[in-house]
């Protein structure tokens, strides 16, 4: 599995993680000019619609023929310029999605689901903020689609690093059940820099006597993807950059925070 997708522009619609390379997740960015619109349908899947910038209306209908439409969903001029907006949309819905500003650009994950949750706009108070960590390890972290807005795996938010600040850390994993500290869930990250000419280093490696182990470093951009299916996942901005990335889970179970910190330092937690 190729695990850093660098980013790449091709049309209105760019499918980053295609369904079946990782477990649950899938991933596609969607640009469209002012007026311009996008159709899909669910299926079996939920999927989960983040509002980088620009501002949307999105209409789901239901398979009992019920509809439901957000106007004017979105509107922040980049994603670090204020929370996020999400809409959750349920599996077995269709929906269109149009650009209401100069320019949508959006992101669309989605995962396995057999539930029969509600449509959701998730906004505002729905959107928690918390400020995670301190000294040179605190970050923004906001979690929009959580454990309060029903569904059967997705969760997601942003993540909002300070230039030259660490995320994910200490580094933790959720790639073992060990209820009820850890539970499996596989994530993606889709990153932004400001100025977007820089650029941050992200570390995935697996706990020590891990059968199918790795160690990478990568060199994360303005617009590239991480999957990470398993292992730590520290993530640092380089000096002068403000580093942002959204992040979704999906797994065997749906339990926020349910991650283990690697115990080689784990430590600084009590400093």
């Amino acid at each position: 599995m190729e695990r850093l997708i660098k980013s790449k522009h091709n049309g209105n619609y760019q499918e980053i993680v295609r369904p079946g390379t990782m477990r649950f997740l899938d991933f596609g960015r969607l640009q469209l000019p002012k007026g311009e619109r996008f159709s899909g349908a669910t299926g079996t899947r939920e999927a989960v619609l983040d509002v980088f910038s620009g501002s949307a209306t999105i209409s789901i209908s239901s398979s009992d023929g019920s509809k439901q439409s957000f106007k004017n969903v979105g509107g922040r001029s980049d994603v670090f310029s204020a929370p996020p907006v999400m809409v959750y949309i349920p599996p077995q819905t269709s929906y269109e999605i149009v650009a209401e500003s100069g320019a949508l650009d959006a992101g669309l994950f989605s995962a396995p689901s057999q539930c029969a949750a509600q449509p959701a706009l998730l906004q505002g108070s729905s959107v928690v903020a918390n400020n995670v960590g301190r000294d040179n390890w605190q970050r923004t972290v906001y979690s929009a689609l959580d454990l309060e807005t029903p569904a059967e795996r997705l969760l997601a938010g942003e993540t909002l690093n300070p230039a030259g600040n660490w995320s994910s850390y200490p580094p933790h994993k959720h790639d073992h059940s060990n209820p009820p500290q850890e539970a499996v869930l596989e994530e993606i990250y889709f990153f932004r820099v400001k100025p977007a000419g820089g650029f941050g280093l992200m570390w995935t490696y697996t706990a020590p006597g891990d059968p199918e182990g790795f160690s990478n470093v990568f060199v994360v951009e303005d617009g590239d993807t991480v999957l990470l299916p398993k292992g730590y996942h520290p993530v640092v901005a380089a000096p002068g950059y403000e580093l942002h990335y959204t992040w979704v889970l999906a797994g065997e179970e749906r339990r926020y925070g349910a991650w283990a910190d690697d115990p080689r330092h784990a430590w600084v937690r009590n400093q």
